[in-house]
C-alpha cells in the first residue's frame, strides 16, 4: 500500500497509508481537530482547507459547493490518496480554558466528622526495633508486628510497595509513617514514608502527634466529577475534612463529541477507546497538578480518590466498551466498578491510591445522579422533591425517603457554554446576567470579574433569552424580529443574530453575539429538560405542582435567575421559594463519599433504590418535547406568570 506525506500547517509532516482519515493523520501529527459530532460528519466543524494535493471526500454535508471548490473538506469524512498540505482554520482548533475563578465555593465539613471513625484511610506512625544479630526478623514482618497494637492485625501490599519498605525504614532510622486502606480485607499498605510524625505515647493507642509547628500534615484525598462538559476536582484534607482547593476545566473529550452518543460512536472507531480514556485522564491529571500547586503539595501524596460521573464517562475513563449504552436495550457494562489502584488506569496521584468509582443506576443515570441525590438530601426527606441536574444529559429524580424515580434526556451542552458560538464557562470574562431595554433593545450586562467580556455563560444565556422574548426581539418560536429598528439584530454567518457586545467593548476585539442557531440549540436543551421532568411526573401519576421543592443541580445551577428560567420554560412555573439552587451536587456527593464510609454506603443504597424510566421507550416524551420547543411553551396555561408578563410588557410586532 502506498504511503503519503501529509503536512498540517507548520507541524512536522507525517507519513500515512492510502485511505487514512485526515483526522487520524492529524492525530499522528499532534494536531487537535474538533469533532463535536464524534466524527459522524454531521456538524461540519472539522472542516479543513486542502492547500495542496488531494483527498477523497466521503461526504460534503455542511459544506457548500463553493466550500468544496475552494478546497475545504470534512476531516472526519475525507481520506488520504496523495501527498497533501492541510490548513486547519484557527477557529476550529480546540481551545481548552482552565476555569477556576467561579467554581470556588464554601463547603461545610459534615457536623461531627471524625476521621478515626468515618474514614477508611489511616495514617499511623510507628517506631520499630532495629534488627540485630539476635533479632533477624524480616522488614515486612517487623512492620506488621509494630502495627498490631494500632488495631491492624494483618496487612497486604503490592509488589512496588514491598520494594520500598527496607529503604524507607532505614532512611527514617526505623521510625516511619504508614498509609493504610482499612476498607480492604486484609487492610492494604498504600505507602510508607520516613518520619513525618513522632508517636505521642501519652495518647492512648499511640496516636499521631503533630509536628513542632502545631499543624499536622494533611492526609490528602480528591473528589472528582467527570461531567460530559466539565471536569471538577476538589482536593481534600481527610484529617480535617476541609476542601483546600477546587478546580474545573472543560472535559478534553469535547473535541471528539459534545454529547455522550457522539463520544460512544467515536470510541468505537480504531483506537477510539484509548484516545477517549487519555483525553479525560489528561484533563483530570492537569487539574490535580493545579490543585496540588495551590496548597504546595504533590500528587503522589493523594491516597484516595472518589469519582462521580454519568455511565458513559465512567466507561470511557476505565477503558470499558460503551457501545451497549446506546444500543437497545441500553445496558451498561458495569454500574458499580470495584475499587482499584490509581496505577491501573494512569491516574496522576499516588500509584497505590484507592480509586472508588461511585455506583450508577442505568445507562443514562449514572453516579453523578446517585451522588447528587445524596448531597441534596432527597433520599432523606419526607417532602416530595423534584431534583433536576441542568447539564448535558438532563437527568431528573422525583421522590422522597420512601421512593425515588429517575429519567434522563439528552439536553446537550448549550447551557454549559459549549455548542454556542460565543458560549463559555462561568469564569472571568463571562457575561452572567443581561437586561434588554424594551424601547431601544440595547443591552446592559454584568461580567464575572468586572472585566471586558469574552463570551456568555449559561446563566447569561438564560437571562438574555428571557429578556429578548419579553421585549419582543424573539418570538415564541425563537425567531428574531428582524423588522425592529435596532442595529443589534442583524444577519450574520449563521443567520439572524443579536449583538450583545460590540468588538470595541470586548476583551478579544470581536463582537459577542447570540445567533439563531444558538437559540435553536438552547430551545432544544430547555425543551428536553422540561419534557423530562414533565413525563417523569406523569409517569408516577403526580402533577408537577405536587413537588414540595425543586432542587436544581449542575455546574451553573447556583447562578440561575429563577424568574428568567421560568420565563423561557426551562423550569416549572412554581413559587420562587420552592426553588433551591445547589451548584455541582455531583462533586459534593463525591466529597461526602470520600470522607465518610457511611455516606458511601448510602450512595450505593440510593442507586439500588431508584426506579429508572427509559424515555426512549415512551412516546409521550417526544410529544412533551415538541410542545416545549417554544417560549415558554405551547400550552401557556402551564406558565400563568409568563402569560401575564407577555400581555403587559411585549410591544406589538408588525
Amino acid at each position: 500500500m502506498a504511503t503519503h506525506t501529509i503536512t498540517f500547517d507548520s507541524t512536522p509532516p507525517v507519513h500515512v497509508p492510502t485511505g487514512t482519515l485526515l483526522t487520524e493523520a492529524a492525530r499522528q501529527a499532534g494536531v487537535d481537530i474538533t469533532q463535536p459530532c464524534g466524527g459522524q460528519g454531521r456538524c461540519g466543524r472539522c472542516a479543513v482547507l486542502v492547500q495542496e494535493g488531494g483527498v477523497r471526500r466521503r461526504s460534503t454535508l455542511r459544506l457548500t459547493s463553493e466550500d468544496v471548490a475552494e478546497g475545504y473538506a470534512l476531516a472526519c469524512q475525507s481520506v488520504v490518496e496523495e501527498d497533501a498540505q492541510i490548513t486547519v482554520p484557527p477557529q476550529e482548533k480546540v481551545e481548552r480554558r482552565l476555569t477556576t475563578d467561579r467554581v470556588l465555593a464554601e463547603v461545610t465539613v459534615p457536623t461531627g466528622y471524625d476521621p478515626a471513625r468515618d474514614q477508611t484511610l489511616r495514617r499511623v506512625t510507628v517506631t520499630l526495633t532495629p534488627p540485630s544479630m539476635d533479632d533477624q526478623t524480616d522488614d515486612w514482618s517487623r512492620l506488621q508486628t509494630a502495627l498490631r497494637p494500632h488495631g491492624i492485625p494483618a496487612l497486604t501490599a503490592s509488589l512496588p510497595t514491598l520494594r520500598k519498605i527496607g529503604r524507607t525504614l532505614r532512611t527514617g532510622e526505623w521510625t516511619t509513617t504508614a498509609i493504610i486502606d482499612t476498607a480492604s480485607t486484609p487492610p492494604r499498605l498504600l505507602d510508607l514514608r520516613p518520619t513525618p510524625f513522632v508517636v505521642d505515647t501519652s495518647v492512648p493507642g499511640g496516636a499521631e502527634a503533630p509536628p513542632t509547628n502545631g499543624n499536622p500534615l494533611p492526609l490528602w484525598g480528591a473528589a472528582v466529577d467527570i461531567g460530559t462538559t466539565t471536569v471538577s476536582v476538589w482536593l481534600v484534607d481527610l484529617l480535617t475534612g476541609q476542601v483546600r482547593a477546587q478546580v474545573a476545566e472543560y472535559n478534553g473529550q469535547i473535541a471528539r463529541g459534545e454529547d455522550v452518543i457522539s463520544r460512544i460512536i467515536y470510541a468505537g472507531k480504531n483506537g477510539g477507546h484509548e484516545e477517549m480514556q487519555n483525553l479525560v485522564l489528561n484533563t483530570i491529571n492537569g487539574l490535580v497538578d493545579t490543585a496540588c500547586k495551590r496548597v504546595q503539595t504533590t500528587p503522589d501524596q493523594i491516597y484516595k480518590v472518589t469519582i462521580a460521573g454519568n455511565s458513559t464517562m465512567m466507561h470511557l475513563l476505565l477503558g470499558l466498551p460503551a457501545e451497549s449504552i446506546r444500543l437497545s436495550p441500553f445496558v451498561t457494562g458495569v454500574n458499580e466498578p470495584p475499587p482499584f489502584r490509581a496505577a491501573d488506569i494512569g491516574l496522576g496521584v499516588n500509584p497505590e491510591a484507592v480509586v472508588d468509582c461511585l455506583p450508577g443506576v442505568a445507562s443514562y443515570v449514572g453516579a453523578d445522579i446517585s451522588a447528587g441525590v445524596l448531597s441534596s438530601g432527597v433520599d432523606d426527606s419526607e417532602q416530595v422533591s423534584l431534583f433536576i441536574d441542568v447539564g448535558t444529559n438532563g437527568e431528573t429524580v422525583m421522590g422522597s425517603r420512601d421512593w425515588l424515580v429517575t429519567c434522563a434526556c439528552s439536553a446537550g451542552p448549550a447551557f454549559e457554554g459549549a455548542g454556542v458560538v460565543d458560549g463559555m464557562r462561568a469564569t472571568k470574562g463571562a457575561i452572567e446576567e443581561v437586561w434588554v431595554n424594551g424601547d431601544t433593545f440595547e443591552p446592559t450586562f454584568r461580567v464575572i470579574g468586572e472585566v471586558k467580556p469574552r463570551g456568555i455563560c449559561g446563566s447569561g444565556l438564560i437571562s438574555l433569552m428571557a429578556e429578548l422574548f419579553l421585549t419582543g426581539a424573539l418570538d415564541k418560536g425563537g425567531n428574531f424580529n428582524t423588522h425592529l429598528s435596532t442595529p443589534r439584530i442583524r444577519n450574520g454567518d449563521h443567520g439572524p443574530e443579536y449583538v450583545i457586545a460590540w468588538a470595541d467593548e470586548t476583551g478579544h476585539g470581536r463582537d459577542i453575539v447570540l445567533s439563531h442557531v444558538d437559540v435553536d440549540n438552547l430551545l432544544r436543551a430547555k425543551a428536553a429538560i422540561y419534557a423530562g421532568f414533565s413525563v417523569l411526573a406523569d409517569g408516577v401519576g403526580m402533577p408537577l405542582e405536587a413537588a414540595e421543592r425543586v432542587l436544581v443541580g449542575g455546574s451553573f445551577g447556583k447562578y440561575i435567575n429563577v424568574e428568567k428560567a421560568v420565563e423561557i420554560g426551562l423550569l416549572p412555573d412554581m413559587p420562587w421559594e420552592q426553588f433551591h439552587f445547589l451548584g455541582n451536587t455531583s462533586v459534593k456527593g463525591a466529597y461526602l463519599a470520600l470522607l465518610d464510609k457511611t455516606a458511601r454506603a448510602r450512595i450505593a443504597e440510593i442507586a439500588r433504590k431508584m426506579t429508572y424510566i427509559e424515555l426512549s421507550a415512551d412516546n409521550s416524551f417526544y410529544e412533551a418535547f415538541t410542545s416545549a420547543l417554544f417560549l415558554p411553551h405551547t400550552d401557556l396555561s402551564k406558565f400563568p406568570s409568563v402569560k401575564v408578563d407577555r400581555v403587559n410588557t411585549v410591544p406589538v410586532i408588525k
